[in-house]
């Protein structure tokens, strides 16, 4: 890697954490003017197929029931958002909207009639859309911080599943969801495919063969 590789990717990141950070100090400003209010903004969230819960798709990801929840959310989409910006600089603020816009809407058409809050949905999607395309371009360091997340999030896994009623799984499911479909949506998108040593092996095996050939023609 180059010198200018080297500052690009430093630049890269820099913008990357500023952004995360950003969105970090929204969410808790969210939740100390909730506090200095004296009640909770819950009311906000997203609310299944009530006209009133629609603006819940736009407020809800700022909303969190307590600290734990906020303290949980911030790290898992901290790690996310970085990771997103770093790798698809041209493509991440589409990923951001269109996963909080869509998995909002999933929510107010498929969950539970309860209101629904936190970013957690945007998480799932995130973290699913990077694993998945890290999958389909066989990059290492796309699932790595999906993996990461997994690990810090704790049961990420667990959490698209009906177990805990006192959570919204069905955002945790439906921002899955998206995030999967987006990476399919935009796998002609962003790093490209990674070739694997053995790849240019077999390029090479292929492109030594059509020359056997060629030379057997003339």
């Amino acid at each position: 890697m180059s010198n200018t590789d080297i500052a690009n990717a430093k630049t890269r990141f820099k913008a990357a954490a500023i952004v995360a950070s950003i969105f970090i100090l929204i969410l808790w400003l969210v939740k100390l003017v909730e506090l200095a209010d004296g009640y909770s903004y819950f009311t906000a969230g997203i609310l299944p197929r009530k006209l009133s819960g629609l603006t819940g798709i736009i407020l809800a990801p700022l909303i969190h029931a307590d600290f734990n929840h906020l303290i949980n959310n911030s790290i898992s989409i901290y790690i996310l958002i970085i990771g997103l910006i770093y790798f698809y600089s041209d493509l991440w603020y589409k990923i951001i909207i269109e996963s909080w816009l869509i998995s909002g809407l999933m929510v107010w058409l498929g969950a539970r009639s309860s209101y629904h809050i936190g970013c957690s949905g945007i998480i799932y999607a995130i973290a699913s859309f990077i694993f998945f395309s890290g999958v389909i371009r066989r990059n290492t360091s796309l699932m790595a911080i999906s993996l990461l997340t997994v690990f810090l999030y704790g049961g990420l896994i667990w959490g698209v599943l009906p177990i805990f009623y006192q959570i919204s799984w069905e955002y945790h499911l439906f921002g899955g969801i998206v995030g999967a479909v987006l990476a399919y949506v935009y796998r002609n998108q962003g790093p490209p495919l990674y070739k694997w040593s053995w790849d240019e092996t077999e390029e090479n095996d292929l492109n030594n063969e059509d020359d056997i050939v060629d030379d057997g023609l003339t």
